[in-house]
């Protein structure tokens, strides 16, 4: 003769299993929702999704393996000064390339050594860097680099210690600024709020918006948004658009940190 439970005690054992996978359900997903969050925190915008949100003066790096690896090198924490800089370097000249490739470009035919003429291209005249001090200044190099005999002008934005409020206390530029195109450089955009008033101190010398181009590093989705709804017809270069920024790029750059 088969002994069990009577049909209540069957019942209870049943609601008892229930509940016991109803939690084990509860705690696999509570586990596993870290990773979700970690996993979608590390994801960064795709060139076309920037194109669809932000407009055509927005641009980013084209993501390969290489680039990909200057950004986690930056980005690791147990990475040493050394390193840190030469790899920055390293992003910084690649930024500041494709910048160079937003500058407007005239014909211009040249005869080589053998007498044959080859149609080229050049500058137009009257180009010149502007570093937001003092992490803009990382970028002044890698623009000499590329451009030897470049003017660069400076501006120094610093925010009020009660208000946060960004405020403009030092600019040089060259006398002509206004009639030339501005290389604008600022690594690390976290809010943009920044960039907004070095923009406005280069208007008020006579540079057009859209003669401005922003070489920049490391940009969130939140500052692009507010530098592009204010100055939709300036150009924009950044690595990549990331929820997180490296702030520290300009302590551990010059070594301050």
């Amino acid at each position: 003769m088969c002994t069990g439970g009577s049909p209540s005690s069957n019942g209870s054992q049943a609601e008892e299993s229930s509940e016991n996978d109803n939690q084990q359900e509860q705690r696999s997903s509570t586990e596993q929702e870290p990773e979700q969050i970690q996993s979608t925190a590390i994801v960064s915008c795709t060139p076309e999704e920037v194109l669809a949100d932000y407009g055509e003066n927005i641009k980013l790096l084209t993501l390969n393996s290489q680039v990909a690896e200057l950004l986690t090198i930056i980005r690791d924490k147990n990475t040493t000064r050394s390193d840190f800089k030469f790899y920055a370097d390293r992003l910084i000249r690649l930024v500041i390339e494709e910048s160079l490739n937003q500058l407007p470009y005239t014909d211009c035919d040249v005869e080589t050594p053998t007498g044959a003429i080859y149609e080229g291209l050049k500058y137009r005249s009257g180009n010149c860097g502007v570093s937001i001090i003092r992490s803009g200044e990382a970028m002044e190099q890698g623009l000499r680099d590329c451009c030897r005999s470049i003017r660069i002008g400076k501006i120094l934005v610093e925010s009020d210690a009660n208000t946060h409020e960004a405020r403009v206390v030092y600019a040089r530029f060259p006398d002509d600024i206004g009639s030339r195109q501005v290389l604008l450089m600022y690594p690390i955009m976290s809010t943009g709020n920044t960039v907004l008033k070095a923009v406005n101190v280069l208007r008020e010398h006579g540079v057009p918006e859209k003669c401005i181009i922003l070489s920049n590093l490391f940009c969130t989705p939140a500052a692009a948004r507010t530098v592009v709804t204010a100055f939709p017809k300036m150009k924009i270069l950044t690595s990549e658009l990331h929820p997180v920024a490296p702030n520290h790029f300009g302590q551990k750059y010059f070594g301050t940190d």
